[in-house]
């Protein structure tokens, strides 16, 4: 019933987008709710895309369930490469790979304009606006310049150009799935993110990773916050230079996008779950690795709130200004249904009885402590946390639209609830999230 609600949900946005579309034109996407044209289509991605779905669906339950750790986390990454470049190259290599970040709202078309970095950051909130001369174009605009600052890295060691920018995305990308695997298992829901690696695997939203710069933000934001779990809970060797590495990689995450502050909020529930009475240690290596990437950004010149704030305005000055956020508000979920999947639908109908300790049916014995119902309540608090992060982003009004690629590191964390739906159904499920992955890829030509 919850996911014949979330196609329901996305039928009734789709209807509705397309009547106020054609009554007056103020959606600003082609095929609403997402930023796609309708265009049925195979392509050299299609066989192996079939092909790795029936793989996954087939052996991914009974092999995540008795693959060694390693073996899982490498595998994992293995067959989330093989899923995303396989939807990516549905659309051709030009087109689905390629070409995909260096239209002209893309950060490829500023990379020249970087020769002198210092210098170039020092004036970077200066072209954020719409009208002072060589303002930036939409994407790099749109973000802190950490986001470029990748790209110009990239064609500054001999890897410039499309394909490099898309393969980087879709190889780093890729890795999210893993990343979320280890802040599982370090907040001692070892067994069920067994159960959820397939279903990360198989997320829609490796559509939008192959090939987008969202993609990559998406895995930057998720090793960081598993750099913070393994810290928190000391699983790893160094746990403090794990909290430095973390509190690193959230610095880059806010300089990659503005919205991704929202990460606070899955950070939290990581530290929560780590059941640790004395966190300062770790949050003091966390804050100083953070505090030495803005200290950075801030001595060469950018001020992250001085320029979100000229985002704002820049935002407003462009389609936003028209899109109705009376129909954006609910439709957003519409883009969230399609990324993270009916499976991530149907399992976060349960975590309100996961939390409160409630069994659900065919979920094992009831336990206390760190077993199986332990594991459960870990995997629906986070992804609760994440789910509040959305749902903040979808109240402010900074995202209308195009949800379903920028909303991608929060998302792709979304399928890990399946791992609270009945096992014997969990191969159901995969194959509803690969249909729904390869339906969208094959009928819709995505953009950005």
């Amino acid at each position: 019933m919850a996911a014949g609600a979330g196609a329901l949900l996305f039928a009734v946005a789709a209807v509705a987008g397309t009547l106020i579309d054609h009554y007056d034109g103020t959606l600003h996407v082609s095929w609403p709710p997402l930023l796609a044209q309708w265009m049925p289509h195979l392509g050299p991605g299609t066989l192996p895309a079939l092909l790795t779905a029936v793989a996954v669906i087939a052996y991914g339950p009974p092999l995540a369930a008795r693959l060694s750790w390693r073996r899982l986390t490498w595998a994992s990454w293995a067959a989330a490469l093989a899923w995303t470049w396989s939807l990516a190259l549905v659309d051709g290599w030009q087109r689905g790979v390629a070409g995909r970040l260096t239209t002209r709202h893309e950060y490829l078309s500023g990379v020249d304009r970087f020769d002198d970095i210092p210098a170039t950051l020092r004036d970077f909130t200066r072209h954020i606006l719409i009208g002072p001369p060589d303002n930036w174009p939409t994407h790099i605009a749109g973000h802190p310049p950490g986001a470029v600052l990748t790209f110009v890295g990239l064609d500054r060691i001999g890897l410039g150009g499309g394909a490099w920018a898309g393969a980087f995305c879709v190889v780093t990308g890729a890795s999210t799935a893993v990343a979320v695997l280890v802040t599982l298992r370090a907040l001692g829901a070892g067994r069920a993110a067994r159960a959820a690696a397939p279903f990360l695997v198989l997320a829609p939203g490796a559509v939008w990773v192959g090939a987008s710069a969202d993609g990559y933000f998406a895995a930057v934001a998720a090793w960081a916050l598993a750099l913070l779990a393994l810290a928190a809970t000391r699983t790893v060797r160094a746990p403090r230079a794990a909290a430095l590495g973390s509190g690193l990689l959230f610095g880059v995450t806010v300089h990659l996008s503005y919205g991704l502050t929202l990460m606070v909020f899955p950070a939290v529930a990581v530290l929560v779950l780590a059941r640790r009475a004395r966190p300062l240690p770790v949050l003091g290596f966390a804050a100083l690795g953070f505090a030495m990437v803005a200290v950075a950004f801030l001595l060469a010149g950018f001020r992250w709130w001085e320029a979100y704030g000229l985002l704002v305005e820049r935002y407003y000055q462009g389609v936003a200004r028209d899109r109705p956020y009376g129909y954006w508000v609910w439709a957003n979920g519409a883009g969230v249904v399609i990324a993270a999947g009916l499976a991530a639908v149907a399992g976060i109908r349960r975590l309100p009885a996961t939390v409160r300790g409630a069994q659900g049916p065919g979920r094992g014995p009831r336990t206390t402590g760190r077993g199986p119902r332990s594991a459960d309540r870990t995997v629906a608090l986070v992804v609760a946390a994440v789910l509040l992060a959305l749902l903040v982003a979808d109240l402010s009004g900074m995202s209308k639209a195009e949800t379903e690629r920028i909303w991608l590191p929060f998302t792709l964390w979304l399928p890990a609830a399946a791992a609270l739906l009945p096992a014997r159904d969990h191969r159901g499920w995969l194959a509803a999230q690969a249909g729904l992955a390869l339906l969208v890829n094959h009928l819709l030509l995505t953009l950005w």
